[in-house]
């Protein structure tokens, strides 16, 4: 198994727990059945059916929403916890009250007594973990690591402790799609007032999905990203797009139409016509395409999550038809 841990700075209080993993650590292995998964705060993820290339890319919400900033899941045994807490307390660098206050917590049976070992092999203590790129409210998670039972729920109010949905979410952000760069006819250079196809090829706009778990809990989450529509945005006001709104449906598993040799006398499914030139320059047409994002989980959960957008502008050239007078 060929395993990359990529380090990068994280808070204070992402040390390691069961496993090796931790708040700011990543591991990838690749299994002889060639599934690549990546473990990163307690949760592994399967990409093995994510969109690839180097022109993949991450989907942006199409409403407010974002996924977690920062989770919590199971982290330490008992005697993992106590691994890692009492050499803090024998340094004193945290001081004598925090140190006291941890202590009673638990070593004094307030609520845990001797580090709970008496539940050992029966659950986990869970602490928080950060998405390493920090978004706003990555802080946010800062619940002590606290006590859950090996098939029951965490406890109630603790917001972001993982779940199916929460599994789900964490997964949606883990999602890349394809690039959207349309093909258009006629592809160098389209002419004003000439409508132009474009289509998305049909092979690279299948469904990808990413699948979140915690292997020591039994909780997983598959997030699945269907496309649904292409938008065309010209670049110039000077345009008119097929249909009226600019947003092409997919249609047969394909978004837009090819070109074919008999097809110049019909309006584009999908496409653009210039009604003006740009000159020495290009127009920017920007082409965004929206995927549904649904989600399976543990214990037949699921339902849907905000629709994600992936966009690309690619430069057009239009020129003015040229006549010949004889």
């Amino acid at each position: 198994m060929l395993a990359i841990v990529l380090a990068t700075a994280g808070p204070a209080h992402a040390e390691k727990g069961f496993g090796g993993t931790d708040g700011d650590t990543q591991e990838a292995g690749a299994g002889k059945d060639g599934t690549v998964s990546v473990t990163v705060g307690g949760v592994v993820f399967d990409r093995s059916k994510n969109g690839s290339g180097n022109s993949a890319g991450a989907l942006t919400s199409a409403t407010s929403w974002t996924p977690p900033p920062c989770w919590y899941a199971p982290k330490y045994t008992p005697e993992q916890l106590q691994k890692e807490l009492e050499p803090i307390w024998d340094a004193g660098s945290t001081g004598y009250e925090w140190d006291a206050e941890q202590r009673d917590r638990y070593v004094n049976g307030h609520p845990y007594k001797d580090f709970n070992k008496e539940k050992s092999g029966k659950g986990y203590f869970w602490d928080s973990f950060v998405d390493e790129d920090f978004p706003p409210g990555w802080d946010s998670c800062d619940e002590q690591p606290f006590w859950v039972d090996q098939g029951a729920p965490p406890p109630a109010g603790i917001e972001n402790a993982v779940t199916p949905e929460i599994l789900a979410e964490l997964a949606y952000a883990e999602i890349r799609v394809p690039s959207t760069k349309v093909t258009l006819a006629p592809a160098a250079a389209t002419k004003v007032n000439l409508p132009t196809w474009a289509w998305l090829d049909a092979a690279d706009f299948k469904p990808v999905s990413v699948t979140a778990s915690v292997p020591v809990i039994g909780l997983t989450a598959t997030a699945t990203a269907e496309p649904v529509a292409l938008r065309l945005r010209p670049g110039t006001e000077d345009a008119v797009t097929y249909p009226a709104s600019g947003v092409c449906a997919i249609d047969d598993g394909r978004i837009g139409e090819p070109y074919a040799k008999g097809k110049a006398h019909r309006t584009p499914p999908c496409g653009v016509r210039y009604l003006r030139s740009s000159g020495d320059g290009t127009y920017p047409l920007q082409a965004t395409v929206t995927w549904k994002i649904t989600w399976t989980g543990s214990g037949g959960a699921g339902g849907d999550l905000p629709d994600g957008t992936f966009g690309a502008t690619q430069d057009v050239v239009v020129q003015e038809i040229q006549a010949v007078n004889r």
